[in-house]
């Protein structure tokens, strides 16, 4: 029934049927336990059902659903969800709009730079990764997803991340500058910082506003609240999704309220949702980041990275990057490393590739991992790989 009837995404999907998930491991119909080393692709970051988010949820379930589309109503989940995500980013990021998803929070805001600035180009980065629609596949920096849905959207520009030459492309037609604080899908490439000032500063000097995609990297990914923090650079609009429901579906973009304003006329309604901001994820987003918040893990994050650094360690190995507790494992090709992979999961421990880095397994898992559990993690990781690399 799963291959006859829900639509599929690849020939070969993993096809575990999960019946119990609880902190860091899933339990299959056999009622075999697997260690999550990717957390729902960096969306569990405090675990599977943590106890305060249930609780949320079931609290939320009691008073009231869906009731209207997004922004006639006042929602209390969504009101204290967005100050307290507001009271923990800087002053000029003090409006959100929450989105079903990440490549919808994408979508929001490539229309607000373009409402803000009356421009329509837009600058992105090669291997990058926003969402999968149409307007975030525009932006993808890889022509192999793209090809097969031209055409997209006009006036994009793809330059290469990193590379001082990639400022010119940024002219005053330039709506807004997308780019993730670290590139996961590429394999976790973290930014130069000198670089990311300098693209800061040549988004100010031509008027182009800067868009942080912090889908994967926020809620303390890579050892801060936000990715940007470890940069000093600030974006003008960000970017979440992944981990901002605590385990529901939502997305977010972020920016001054009087930017987000322009959205309000000519012509009234200038975005909008239905689900987006719904009541049930919001509560269980607003308690997850509360976990996050009082729980110590965040500060956690840069002590178990390098305990995982100093335990992949094999000739196999070719390279390990990483930016917190997102970490790409390389190993020579997509087919060794798939071996690799398919050999940790029926050890009972669950991870999988980075789209545009295939020969790199990913780890990501709940920032609640211990270090017992990072040893055990690293154990299988060894173990599976062919003893004649």
């Amino acid at each position: 029934m799963f291959l006859r009837h829900v639509a599929q995404t690849s020939p070969n999907p993993l096809g575990l049927e999960i019946v119990k998930a609880e902190g860091l491991y899933l339990y299959d119909r056999s009622g075999k336990e697997y260690l999550d080393l990717i957390g729902g692709i960096s969306v569990c970051n405090t675990g599977h059902r943590h106890p305060r988010v249930i609780r949320a949820i079931k609290d939320q379930a009691d008073r009231y659903l869906h009731l209207l589309v997004y922004g006639e109503l006042v929602q209390s989940p969504q009101v204290e969800y967005a100050a307290l995500l507001a009271a923990h980013l800087p002053a000029s990021l003090d409006s959100v709009y929450f989105t079903n998803s990440g490549a919808e929070a994408t979508e929001g805001a490539m229309k607000l730079a373009k409402r803000v600035t009356g421009r329509t180009e837009i600058v992105a980065f090669n291997k990058s990764y926003h969402g999968s629609t149409q307007g975030a596949l525009s932006v993808m920096g890889d022509e192999y997803w793209r090809n097969a849905f031209r055409p997209l959207l006009p006036g994009i520009r793809h330059v290469e991340y990193n590379s001082p030459g990639a400022l010119a492309a940024i002219t005053p037609e330039t709506a807004c500058v997308i780019a993730e604080t670290v590139q996961a899908e590429r394999g976790v490439v973290a930014p130069n910082e000198a670089w990311l000032r300098q693209l800061r500063q040549r988004c100010d000097a031509t008027g182009a506003l800067l868009v942080l995609d912090e889908i994967q990297t926020g809620f303390g990914r890579t050892g801060t609240l936000w990715g940007f923090q470890r940069y000093n650079v600030l974006p003008d609009i960000l970017l979440l999704g992944k981990a901002l429901g605590g385990g529901l579906p939502m997305g977010a973009f972020i920016a001054h309220r009087q930017r987000m304003w322009s959205l309000t006329g000519d012509p009234v309604l200038g975005h909008i949702t239905t689900f987006g901001g719904h009541p049930l994820c919001c509560a269980a987003g607003l308690a997850s980041m509360q976990v996050l918040l009082e729980s110590g893990w965040i500060e956690a994050v840069a002590r178990k990275e390098a305990l995982f650094r100093r335990l992949l360690v094999h000739p196999a190995i070719k390279s390990v990057r990483s930016s917190g507790l997102l970490i790409a494992v390389e190993f020579d090709d997509f087919e060794q490393n798939k071996r690799i992979i398919d050999a940790c999961i029926a050890g009972g421990l669950l991870t999988d590739w980075y789209l545009f880095a295939p020969q790199c397994l990913r780890i990501a898992p709940p920032l609640s991992i211990t270090e017992e559990q990072i040893e055990k993690a690293c154990s299988i990781i060894l173990s599976s790989i062919p003893a004649h690399l």
